[in-house]
C-alpha cells in the first residue's frame, strides 16, 4: 500500500524515510560553537592609527584553536615560507577587519601565547640543550607566568621624545644625531624572516642586526631618504648601536616569557627565553 493511501486511511503524514542530508549547522548532531577568549594584548591599544580596530583597545578576542589549526601549523609548504604563524592567526582572531601583519609585534606574540594556552594547556614542556655540555634537558615553561611590558607614559625620563605621529626620537650618545623610530608591526618580523632565508639560500652573509635597523629607522636627524639611512646604520658606531638597542626595547610593549634553565648534568644556568614560532605549537614534532 502507497504512503498516500496510509495518509488518507489514518489522517497522518507518515514519516520521511529519508532524512535531510547533515550539513555543518545547528542540524548536525554534533555542531557546536567553539570558545572563544579576551587576551589582553600589551600595547593597550596605543601605536596604531586611527581608524585601526585595536586603536584603543586593551584586548582581542580569539576563539579555540582547533584541528584545523592543527593543519596549519604543521603544513611543510607554509613553514617553509616562514608564514604558518600568520595563517593561524588569520584563522583565531574574530574580528577579520585586524589584519595580522598590522599587529604590533608584543600585540601578536601575546596572542600567539594566549592561544597556545587555551590550546595544549598552560604548561609547555621542551628539550633544551645545554650551551655548555651539549646535554639536553626538560624545561617546563608556565605559559601563566608571561609578563606583560607596557612603555611608561613619562618618555622624558629615557631622554625619549614621541612624535605627533607616534613615532620615537632617540638621542645617539656619540653621533648625537637623533634617530627617529617606528615601533615593527607582523609585516616587518614576515620580511626580516625572509630575507634571512634568502640569504642562508644563497650563501650570503648574515645581517639580523642592521636588517632590523633598516626597518625601524625612519630618519636620522631628520633625513628620510634611505640611502642616508643605510649609510648611517652600516656605520653607526657600537655605542650608539647599543644605545638605540636598548631603548627601542624600552619603547616597544612586549610580553616576555621566560624562566631560569639549570643544566641537570653541569649545573650550567641562563636565563632562557620562549622563541614563539611554530615549533612553540609542536615541541614534540
Amino acid at each position: 500500500m502507497s504512503n498516500r493511501n496510509n495518509e488518507d486511511r489514518i489522517g497522518a503524514r507518515m514519516p520521511d524515510t529519508n532524512p535531510p542530508p547533515v550539513g555543518d549547522g545547528p542540524t548536525n548532531p554534533l555542531h557546536f560553537v567553539t570558545p572563544t577568549e579576551f587576551i589582553e594584548i600589551p600595547s593597550k591599544g596605543i601605536g596604531y592609527p586611527k581608524g585601526h580596530p585595536l586603536d584603543g583597545k586593551d584586548v582581542i578576542e580569539i576563539r579555540y584553536m582547533t584541528a584545523k589549526e592543527e593543519d596549519i601549523l604543521s603544513s611543510k609548504t607554509l613553514l617553509k615560507k616562514g608564514i604558518a604563524i600568520e595563517r593561524f592567526l588569520e584563522n583565531v582572531i574574530i574580528d577579520k577587519n585586524i589584519k595580522v601583519n598590522s599587529l604590533l609585534i608584543g600585540d601578536k606574540n601575546a596572542i600567539i601565547i594566549g592561544a597556545r594556552s587555551s590550546g595544549y594547556g598552560n604548561i609547555y614542556e621542551t628539550k633544551v640543550t645545554c650551551p655548555k655540555c651539549e646535554t639536553e634537558n626538560t624545561l617546563n615553561f608556565d605559559l601563566n607566568s608571561a609578563s606583560m611590558y607596557t612603555p611608561p607614559e613619562n618618555l622624558e625620563d629615557m631622554l625619549v621624545k614621541k612624535t605627533e605621529s607616534g613615532n620615537f626620537l632617540i638621542k645617539a650618545p656619540t653621533s648625537e644625531f637623533d634617530i627617529e623610530v617606528r615601533l615593527m608591526r607582523g609585516q616587518d618580523e614576515v620580511d626580516i624572516v625572509y630575507n634571512n632565508q634568502k640569504k642562508k639560500k644563497y650563501n650570503l652573509k648574515d645581517s639580523l642586526v642592521t636588517d632590523q635597523y633598516k626597518r625601524f629607522i625612519v630618519s636620522v636627524n631628520g633625513y628620510t631618504d634611505p640611502k642616508i639611512i643605510n649609510y648611517y646604520i652600516d656605520n653607526m658606531p657600537a655605542a650608539d648601536s647599543r644605545h638605540i638597542r636598548r631603548t627601542y626595547k624600552k619603547v616597544t610593549p612586549n610580553v616576555e616569557l621566560k624562566d631560569q634553565f639549570c643544566c641537570l648534568s653541569c649545573g650550567y644556568e641562563q636565563e632562557l627565553e620562549v622563541p614563539l614560532g611554530a615549533d612553540f605549537f609542536w615541541p614534540d614534532r
